[in-house]
């Protein structure tokens, strides 16, 4: 294997795209047809976004990120996101946090408590 997709749904076009513009802070990178299009998460990750009947009870898909009270507060703010715990256990490295975008889908974050550690994963990652 070298590379991956995920695929996540939304029942209105238009609307889902702005939304997931404004959660990624940019344009998709992949627009082939109308009612889908792509970003490319990381090198070979993309994240599909169609237009379609969103499938319940799936995921979440968890976006790893440098601050989540920061990301938190974002998405709180301009997505209307309804506010989510942080949470984080003694044996696991990350906090962690889970929120529904509009359509059902069920996404969240991941922030490294140890900023060593989130240093040498991104920079394994990105190069």
């Amino acid at each position: 294997m070298f590379e991956m997709t995920i695929q996540l749904r939304v029942s209105d076009m238009e609307e889902g795209l702005a939304w997931y513009k404004e959660l990624f802070q940019r344009d998709p990178d992949f627009v082939p047809h109308e009612g889908f299009v792509e970003w490319e998460m990381l090198p070979g990750s993309w994240l599909q976004l169609a237009e379609g009947t969103p499938t319940e009870g799936s995921g979440p898909l968890r976006l790893g990120v440098e601050d989540i009270s920061a990301e938190r507060e974002r998405v709180m703010k301009k997505l209307n996101v309804a506010h989510f715990e942080i949470h984080s256990r003694e044996e696991v490295p990350v906090k962690w946090g889970t929120f529904t975008d509009p359509w059902g889908n069920r996404l969240g974050f991941y922030e490294y408590l140890n900023k060593e550690m989130e240093a040498e994963r991104m920079q394994t990652i990105l190069g």
